[in-house]
């Protein structure tokens, strides 16, 4: 990726015109998203060669399954499923993109046509959203760029051998998200959508290459952040419970944050509590229709005054801002949660908060003159511990994560990771070091101290960190100009 451009408060960047109509309208009336664009297109039992249509008959892949492809060889059907989310009474829908990017793609080999897909995908709800809003005049009708969770992870191995094996680097990730971001702005969309999260570090990645493209473009869109709690253990997949996740995004200053998928609303209202109780901005939901069912005709129990019921309790504790359906919900759904929800406030954010939020997989809150001394775990550092160094320094990486799990055992509140020292290769061991960390939930549940002279080995740690960390440190002695750069880069990742 090329070097980035001269310093620019990217938060502080104007939003564009109809970004600002769209967070005015959130803070006027509780604002409504569609349903499942993937429920729609099922009901079509496409076939192979209707997915492939001419253009891609001689596909040495199967692609019946890769919907993203549908905004190239059958437009119409996607067109459609906007124009019908639209007329159900969403506000914005998502376009077509979830698996848009050349990570997801891949497996289909078609990483060459990932530009075209978003552009194709942006423009079609861009004109059904004209469309809609010249047939009503008066009604404003919004595009969310969707920005799916790719199908690898930064934060787990899929080896069993090997738990710091990765698939995938964080800059890789990045680039990835950067591309689809791009396409889909030219294409015509109002807001960014990371959404469907189970990996903490994946998003970051994400809203990394988000305020990347603000900051060279001189532009910023609203950014909505929409996580995944996956079971009742009240966490993502990757580990982290919901006041961890919402610590770990907040630097983006998100117009929105939530959760989406795995969980029909009843079993969901917890953690959108959570949040509400948490975020200092809106708040959204939207749920599957129930859990799986494959007898129902949708593949989820749920019909839509069930959705729309337990939305409306959501609405009338105050709880969202943001409203809309998922896995199994349809145009009904939406026209009964909006025709049930609409007469309720919108919900107010918390007040922004003060102190020190950290997160692990837990967070880590430290606030307020009773707030008492944190506890450094510094035994994982080697330039403080010979008994450490001695065993980096010899390869022995599982018995260094013993040392880690000793310290948060006996009451460490973060770990502070240093590898300087001459014989080793720091950013290759701080890549090592935390990504084994991150397999063992004991010790991944504190936040890190990143510790290093050197900025490559701190930039290391931090993209293999889904929580939110401490640098130790940056330093003027290069220069005023070199120690804002870091700094950005750090509020960054």
């Amino acid at each position: 990726m090329p070097e980035s451009g001269p310093i620019i408060p990217t938060h502080r960047l104007p939003l564009t015109a109809r970004g600002e109509e769209f967070c005015a309208l959130l803070k006027q009336r509780i604002v409504f998203l569609d349903g499942a664009t993937g429920t729609m297109l099922q009901r079509h039992k496409l076939s192979e060669a209707d997915v492939r249509g001419a253009r891609f008959k001689d596909h040495p892949i199967d692609l019946k399954n890769n919907n993203d492809l549908l905004v190239l060889t059958r437009p119409e059907l996607v067109l459609e499923v906007h124009r019908q989310y639209y007329a159900a009474g969403a506000d914005f829908v998502e376009t077509n993109t979830f698996n848009a990017n050349v990570i997801s793609q891949a497996d289909y080999k078609l990483e060459p046509y990932v530009r075209e897909m978003n552009l194709s995908a942006a423009k079609l709800a861009r004109q059904a959203a004209d469309e809609t809003e010249r047939a009503t005049p008066g009604r404003r009708c919004f595009v969310a760029g969707a920005l799916g969770p790719l199908n690898r992870t930064l934060s787990l191995s899929r080896d069993v051998n090997d738990p710091g094996k990765r698939e995938v680097t964080f800059d890789q990730v990045r680039d990835a998200y950067y591309e689809q971001v791009v396409a889909l702005v030219e294409g015509g969309v109002d807001l960014l959508l990371p959404e469907t999260i189970f990996d903490t570090l994946n998003v970051k990645a994400c809203l990394y290459a988000i305020d990347l493209f603000f900051e060279r473009t001189g532009r910023r869109l609203p950014v909505m952040i929409s996580g995944t709690i996956t079971d009742a253990s009240g966490r993502t997949l990757s580990g982290q419970t919901t006041e961890a996740f919402w610590n770990s995004v907040a630097h983006a200053r998100p117009v929105a944050v939530g959760f989406n998928c795995a969980l029909g609303a009843a079993l969901m209202r917890p953690y959108i509590e959570e949040l509400s109780r948490l975020a200092d901005c809106c708040v959204s939901c939207y749920p599957n229709a129930g859990l799986p069912d494959p007898l129902s005709e949708t593949g989820f129990p749920e019909g839509p005054e069930d959705t729309a019921g337990f939305l409306e309790e959501f609405a009338r504790a105050g709880l969202v801002n943001i409203v809309g359906g998922c896995c199994g919900t349809t145009p009904a759904h939406i026209r009964a949660i909006r025709a049930r929800l609409e007469k309720y406030p919108p919900r107010k954010p918390a007040p922004t908060p003060t102190g020190l939020r950290l997160s692990g997989l837990e967070p880590l809150t430290h606030d307020g003159p009773n707030a008492p001394f944190l506890v450094v775990g510094e035994r994982t550092n080697v330039t403080g511990s010979p008994q450490f160094k001695k065993l980096i320094k010899a390869g022995d990486f599982d018995a260094g994560l013993a040392v880690a799990r000793q310290q948060v055992e006996n009451g460490a509140n973060i770990l502070d990771v240093n590898f300087d020292e001459a014989l080793l290769d720091g950013e290759a061991s701080m890549t090592r070091f935390l990504n084994l960390v991150a397999s063992e939930p004991d010790i991944a549940r504190v936040p890190l101290i990143l510790d290093s002279s050197k900025w490559s080995v701190i930039e290391a740690g931090l993209k293999c960190a889904q929580g939110k960390c401490v640098v130790n440190s940056i330093s003027l002695k290069e220069g005023e100009e070199k120690f804002l750069h870091q700094a950005r880069e750090i509020r960054r990742y």
